[in-house]
């Protein structure tokens, strides 16, 4: 690669020198600033005149931004460092992305999982058959969440040091948001350009709904994002959701149906039934499934159809999902008596599904403490569909706790008066008993001493709840 090209791919222009930093160039890595080394080419979105100083030092091969700050250009020039500036950031990840899996894994086999809800776990079953199967595999899905943004080079880095540590590999399996952006701004078409760089065999669409207000403000947006995917997808197969609406206005050439109900053996589908069945067979009884909860089997029938497409055999599909253990905040349970379930449960379909399974396991007498954390610093639209999906779901024998989680978030996940007010405004609206508390320790403390054993405390939402598990073992041991 020469720094002209790179330049031009990605519509920037460079300041500073107009070629790679050292004589040896660039060596195959996208990375971030702090980890990079000699040659390794550096993307953020913004840099300033210091970020610029140590990417020299590093001896970097190039700084790719699109916000240049402060002293950022002046010190390029004064450096003779390459500093490549873009208009659109996204464009320089997706081309790093794709040239990645063009040189460091050129002969794998691609999978991608975009959609509003469910990516996480349909990812990380479809890594785990593959690799139960013995299969060379890698996953940008991980428990917290931290290598699934697309947004920066981590896939790009993670791709190329685990080829030059373990060798080549046979499959990707890479988690797409259906809908990113930054500061605000819409990346526009981000499902599109990261799935077309990860050039798949198979891709999976999980569902259509809102979630990342702010960014989109309509579900007609979410789809508009998503609507794109299958072309990039192309000739290779589109497992899609049958029963969400939105998803069957799709196109792709090579649909693959997955079902909560019995579909039409003859074609290309798999459905549940009281089991997993494909081809009109049972493969899957229901005593098999690593969990049993409506949204928790959509995700086990997309990720054995993607399996399925991927050629493996069905020995080892079945082994892999006998096998799999859930992702941490996938339903988990925290403790038995009483039960406590965690759930990452953050956007209102969400919400909805998770509650609506845990009132299944809810016997006479019992209670059901919903501890719900207010979404921090995601505006006031997200926080009011997500507390109408609470009324939504409430009854007489659930109790609902709020926490702001200010002793454990940080200033990027802080609850604003606004977004708080608005949980209290729709809970008072529509006569909601409710108790709030600014911080989870306080909030699960009280729960627990509130509720008897036989009761059940459902913990949900994003940040604010992460760190719950690990306060519950404290409270749990004294």
């Amino acid at each position: 690669m020469i720094i002209q090209d790179l330049t031009n791919f990605i519509n920037g222009n460079i300041i500073g020198k107009n070629d790679f930093f050292d004589n040896n160039g660039f060596t195959g890595r996208f990375t971030f600033l702090n980890d990079a080394v000699e040659g390794d080419i550096v993307i953020r979105h913004k840099i300033n005149g210091k970020g610029v100083e140590i990417a020299a030092d590093k001896k970097a091969a190039c700084l790719i931004t699109q916000t240049p700050q402060d002293d950022a250009c002046d010190k390029a020039r004064e450096l003779e460092f390459p500093l490549i500036i873009v208009d659109k950031i996204e464009l320089a990840t997706a081309f790093a992305l794709k040239w990645t899996i063009e040189n460091f894994s050129p002969d794998s086999k691609n999978i991608i999982i975009t959609g509003t809800n469910g990516k996480s776990t349909t990812s990380h079953l479809i890594y785990h058959i593959l690799k139960n199967a013995g299969f060379h595999v890698l996953t940008n899905t991980d428990s917290e969440s931290e290598f699934n943004t697309l947004i920066d080079p981590m896939v790009s880095k993670l791709i190329s040091d685990e080829v030059k540590s373990n060798g080549k590999l046979d499959y990707l399996v890479i988690e797409v948001s259906e809908v990113q952006g930054w500061l605000g701004n819409l990346m526009k078409h981000h499902a599109y350009l990261m799935a077309n760089a990860v050039n798949p065999s198979v891709g999976v669409i999980t569902n259509i709904a809102m979630d990342h207000i702010g960014l989109v403000n309509s579900v007609g947006e979410v789809f508009n994002e998503i609507n794109q995917v299958p072309k990039a997808i192309g000739d290779g197969v589109t497992v899609l959701n049958y029963d969400d609406e939105l998803v069957m206005k799709l196109s792709p050439k090579h649909p693959f149906l997955c079902s909560m109900n019995k579909l039409d053996s003859k074609n290309n589908n798999i459905y549940y039934d009281n089991g997993i069945f494909y081809g009109g067979e049972l493969i899957l009884e229901n005593k098999d499934l690593p969990f049993t909860s409506h949204h928790f089997v959509q995700n086990i029938l997309s990720a054995v159809a993607a399996c399925i497409s991927l050629d493996i055999s069905m020995d080892d599909i079945i082994e892999g999902v006998k096998s799999y253990k859930a992702l941490n905040r996938r339903f988990s349970k925290l403790n038995d008596n009483p039960l406590i379930l965690d759930d990452f449960a953050h956007n209102p379909d969400g919400i909805k599904a998770t509650i609506a399974e845990t009132l299944k396991l809810l016997h006479e007498n019992q209670i059901l403490y919903v501890v719900c954390s207010i979404r921090g610093s995601r505006g006031v639209e997200i926080n009011k569909l997500n507390v109408e999906a609470l009324v939504e779901s409430m009854n007489d024998n659930i109790k609902l706790i709020l926490s702001s989680s200010n002793d454990v978030v940080d200033n990027l996940n802080f609850v604003e008066d606004e977004e708080r007010e608005i949980f209290f405004k729709v809970l008072n609206q529509n006569n909601i008993d409710y108790t709030h508390f600014d911080n989870l320790n306080d909030c699960l403390k009280n729960t627990y001493d509130c509720a008897d054993a036989e009761d059940i405390i459902l913990l949900i939402g994003a940040q604010g709840m992460d760190p719950a598990s690990g306060i519950l073992e404290n409270i749990l041991r004294k």
